[in-house]
């Protein structure tokens, strides 16, 4: 059985699963989004008392809530016990092309501890790619009404065309930022 769930699973397992999860959602009127639990927490916290935004019933998403703690327990579980080594399985090509891109030891780890470090975040590329690549990331969360799997997984299976407007931007800013952005970013 470790054997099993310690292995990428095919499309053919991974996305009947996947539809029958949304299915489920749709039937019982919910949708899913990791970062609505943002909007979430802030109302659990009372935020509700200050801002009309998160003044709503935060309970009727507790499922929500508990669905990111099993993300992380899951991540958590999956990188402690059923990862075989630190490499990441990345082709060849890939390791060259960010090599040559001046990304040292690329897939030793999940990132490169060369950008991701407390050292480089003083640095201008530590800035641009930890402090605005994360503000950018919340910011367009918000601004897009949802992240990549709320619009991705959820909103495609509602066919809504603002999900399928927003599949395309990110599609087409991880295509820009991959061969355009990063490069020059890391040539800094």
């Amino acid at each position: 059985m470790i054997e099993f769930i310690s292995q990428p699973w095919p499309w053919y397992v991974a996305g009947p699963v996947i539809a029958l999860v949304m299915f489920g959602l749709i039937y019982f009127g919910n949708s899913f989004g990791l970062s609505a639990n943002f909007r979430n927490l802030c109302s659990v916290l009372g935020a509700g008392k200050s801002c009309e935004f998160f003044d709503f019933d935060w309970k009727k998403q507790t499922w929500n809530l508990v669905f990111v703690v099993g993300t992380i327990l899951g991540g958590i579980i999956a990188s402690q016990f059923l990862m075989d080594s630190e490499m990441i399985a990345i082709s060849e090509n890939t390791i060259n092309e960010l090599s040559a891109l001046g990304v040292e030891n690329p897939g030793e780890g999940m990132m490169p501890e060369s950008i991701f470090n407390l050292e480089s975040l003083l640095t201008a590329k530590g800035i641009i790619m930890i402090v605005l690549g994360g503000f950018l990331v919340g910011f367009g969360t918000r601004y897009a009404g949802g992240c990549t799997s709320g619009h991705a997984i959820s909103g495609l299976s509602d066919l809504q065309p603002a999900s399928l407007l927003a599949v395309i931007g990110f599609f087409a800013g991880g295509l820009l930022m991959t061969w355009f952005i990063l490069p020059s970013i890391l040539a800094l």
